[in-house]
């Protein structure tokens, strides 16, 4: 098993950041690749970003390439997602994910565990 806990999120204005975390702790020997998605209300969960824990190849999303910033500490097993230049299309819950690849995270074809979720408001 392995455990997920996602922090960070919040209530900012058009054009500011926010710095999400996720935290994984349990059997992480099996976590080769995380990665953060988001769901808007009334809307499918969409992937945002993932990263590869051993060889920190990243993969973005288009509406979020330039602006977003996944990276990881594996000393701590934690994926951090720095959101930068936030929009209000960018309100959602973000949720993390670990998978035993990264494409098979990015396209959520192969998930092991879902953090629970943080939200992300950006009023505008």
């Amino acid at each position: 098993q392995v455990q997920l806990v996602e922090s960070g999120g919040g209530l900012v204005q058009a054009g500011g950041s926010l710095r999400l975390s996720c935290a994984a702790s349990g059997r992480t020997s099996s976590t080769h690749a995380m990665g953060w998605f988001r769901q808007a209300p009334g809307k499918e969960r969409e992937p945002v970003a993932a990263i590869s824990m051993s060889s920190g190849k990243t993969y973005y999303a288009d509406s979020v390439k330039g602006r977003f910033t996944i990276s990881r500490d594996n000393t701590k097993n934690t994926v951090y997602l720095q959101m930068n230049s936030l929009k209000p299309e960018d309100t959602a819950v973000y949720y993390c994910a670990t998978g035993p690849g990264l494409m098979p995270v990015y396209s959520r074809t192969y998930i092991y565990y879902w953090g629970q979720g943080t939200q992300v408001t950006v009023s505008s």
